[in-house]
């Protein structure tokens, strides 16, 4: 029955489009960004992460932040995606603009935070990829990826030249860190989270483990400048062959694969170090599983 009954069907049919109104391109790309940022942060167990459990390595950090500093980047994203419809094509205008909107994004995640760095790497990842589905909207997370990566490779001129954690560890290690993932279009994401959390799905484990081991596939082949920093080379080779360990077991969907991850856990708590550069790469793999479908 109607809801309308005094209505002719033509009144009841223009009346539809408002009671449930079509978010714009630009909303529905923000709301899958934030919500591969929340579910990132809500993902638990992760190893030496902010998650349920605890605040991991960081005690500067705690879930709540982690949430309101997500929902704080939604209408920097929603502005990156508007930049690229309005300029329609990849050069310099839009690098140059997209690179003023994630300043503003980290300005507004920092006053939210009280000056904590939550999300500065998943500003640059998702913000990138935001742009590159509104470029073509169908686009497979590949096309995405790629294109992602040509906007990536273009010098914002109005960049401020700081020395960042990452850089320092770049310069001292040879590392590549977020810039470098990005310009080769999100390798990490795109060749080892996306099919290992597709794997996971085709094998029976839930949505929550299958997104544990697309972590740990991220963590496995990433040179993460976040574990460098704090724990240098040896730190890192701890991390990685942990994360192949847990996968070598089953995954976190086995017994013997949920035993290596709380040892894995341990480590990183010893280490006091933490996979983010990963957990950024996590949030870009979940924003690609979901954005093509839109």
């Amino acid at each position: 029955m109607s809801a309308y009954p005094n209505l002719s069907a033509a009144a009841c049919a223009a009346i539809r489009p408002l009671r449930r109104p079509q978010l714009c391109l630009a909303d529905q790309l923000a709301d899958v960004a934030v919500e591969a940022l929340i579910d990132e942060a809500e993902l638990s167990p992760k190893p030496g992460l902010v998650d349920r459990r605890s605040s991991g390595a960081h005690s500067d950090m705690t879930l709540a932040l982690m949430h309101a500093s997500a929902l704080a980047l939604w209408p920097c994203l929603r502005q990156m995606a508007e930049a690229a419809e309005y300029h329609s094509e990849i050069g310099l205008p839009l690098r140059a603009e997209l690179g003023r909107l994630g300043r503003e994004g980290e300005a507004a995640m920092l006053a939210t935070t009280g000056g904590v760095n939550t999300h500065r790497g998943a500003i640059w990842a998702l913000g990138l990829l935001v742009a590159a589905q509104a470029l073509q909207p169908k686009a497979d997370a590949m096309a995405v990826a790629a294109r992602a990566g040509r906007i990536a490779l273009i010098d914002d001129p109005a960049a401020p030249r700081q020395s960042s954690h990452g850089a320092q560890v770049r310069q001292r290690y040879g590392a590549s860190g977020a810039r470098e993932q990005a310009q080769q279009g999100f390798p990490a994401a795109l060749e080892h989270g996306l099919p290992q959390l597709r794997r996971s799905r085709a094998s029976g484990a839930s949505e929550s483990q299958a997104r544990v081991d697309a972590l740990l596939a991220i963590m496995a082949a990433l040179s993460d400048t976040c574990v460098l920093w704090r724990a240098g080379p040896q730190g890192l080779h701890q991390v990685q062959s942990g994360a192949r360990a847990v996968l070598e077991a089953g995954g976190s969907a086995t017994l013997q694969g949920r035993r290596r991850l709380r040892q894995l856990d341990a480590q990183l708590l010893q280490l006091n170090a933490s996979p983010g550069g990963a957990a950024d790469l996590l949030a870009a793999c979940l924003f690609l599983d979901k954005a093509g479908s839109l």
